[in-house]
């Protein structure tokens, strides 16, 4: 038999598997890994909305460097260690978090389920996980800390006045949310290709639900109501450091920039009193940079020097993944898409399962290198190919 005929029947042989079946999961427990909920998100979305949530921008690359960075490290694992008892817990801003990962904030959510932020919080309670709430939520920040049983951390966009900005502020320091992340990483616009073409394939009615001018998006946003919106825009071209400082005098909640990717920003931040820095592109939607968070982290984490903490989002979708960057010094990770694609599919058990097979993941990889609790997690656990 020659070599050709062999693989073409082997192939066939792959094609004919159980182990090659395709079809979306119709039930969150029978998930595997997280992954397997994007296919599931797609086939309950609309294409449009499905689009929302997978697009990066331009060419999708940032996005895919994003999940392709981490192929870039590898594990150095210690042996004969004692592993019977590991412990996932870490300590934030004074504030005890029962495992290093925490829900990234996604706007729109009813987009994707009809409870929205109100499955994600309650997915989020039972799973003991922080979340981090967006400007863009289709939920106010009362009702999320009431189903989440605790006021989730606040990300703030800049708004074009400063008024509007103040109002959010002021409300969610209300709420009782104890910390606020200013995002910065939007504000020259973006060209979303993928969710353009996404577009082309739903035949609903868009502006029946989202309106025709920019304004209309935000008067369906409880954060903005009674909020004067008109000419409102929250991709301020002219953000610059007299906002943070302006902000940072404002209030006495901890105030991070989310965005962060490089060392030079990273020093400012310190420099102008903040409290934190969230390495990220906007989980590839921001820029067409072409570069990972995780490929950022290391000089971040340089230039901050132990002073304020390190967070990252973007690409995370393996316990090893989580373990790499806490390695690389990310005091926590942060995660958007997975659990977006279980909210989509299965609403909050969705959610629930998504940090239960994350969870289960990050506590195993530690088990295999060694290591009992995250402080152990050092430096020397990871390479560079």
């Amino acid at each position: 038999m020659s070599v050709s005929l062999a693989r073409r029947r082997f192939l066939a042989f792959l094609a004919a598997s159980p182990l090659a079946a395709t079809d979306p999961i119709g039930d969150p427990k029978a998930a595997i890994n997280v992954l397997d909920f994007e296919a599931a998100a797609r086939r309950a979305l609309p294409p449009a909305h499905f689009g929302y949530l997978a697009t990066g921008v331009d060419g999708d690359k940032t996005l895919a460097a994003n999940l392709n960075g981490f192929d870039r490290l590898y594990l150095r694992p210690r042996r004969l260690a004692d592993i019977s008892k590991s412990d996932l817990s870490v300590e934030i801003f004074g504030e005890k978090w029962d495992w290093p990962v925490g829900l990234a904030p996604v706007g729109n959510q009813k987009a994707f389920h009809d409870e929205a932020e109100t499955a994600v919080a309650r997915g989020a309670k039972a799973g003991r996980t922080v979340m981090m709430l967006s400007t863009a939520t289709n939920t106010g920040v009362e009702d999320v800390a009431k189903a989440h049983g605790r006021p989730p951390w606040y990300q703030l966009y800049p708004s074009s006045r400063w008024e509007v900005t103040e109002r959010l502020v002021r409300r969610v320091e209300a709420a009782g949310c104890p910390v606020i992340a200013l995002t910065v990483d939007t504000q020259a616009g973006r060209h979303t290709e993928t969710l353009e073409r996404a577009k082309l394939l739903d035949k609903r009615p868009c502006q029946s639900c989202h309106g025709t001018r920019y304004e209309d998006f935000f008067r369906r946003k409880p954060m903005f109501s009674g909020v004067d919106i008109e000419g409102l825009r929250t991709s301020n071209p002219a953000l610059n450091w007299e906002h943070v400082r302006r902000l940072r005098k404002m209030t006495p909640v901890k105030l991070m920039i989310k965005g962060i990717e490089t060392h030079e920003d990273t020093r400012l931040c310190v420099e102008h009193g903040l409290d934190g820095v969230v390495v990220s592109n906007h989980g590839g939607r921001a820029g067409e940079s072409g570069r990972g968070t995780v490929e950022c982290l290391p000089e971040v984490v340089e230039a901050a020097a132990g002073r304020i903490p390190v967070f990252i989002d973007g690409g995370f979708r393996r316990g090893t993944d989580v373990f790499k960057a806490l390695a690389l010094g990310a005091r926590a990770v942060f995660i958007g898409r997975p659990y977006v694609w279980g909210l989509a599919a299965f609403g909050q058990p969705g959610v629930e399962r998504v940090i239960e097979i994350l969870r289960r993941e990050v506590d195993l990889v530690m088990r295999q290198c060694g290591v009992t609790s995250v402080p152990r997690i050092k430096r020397t656990h990871v390479g560079v190919r």
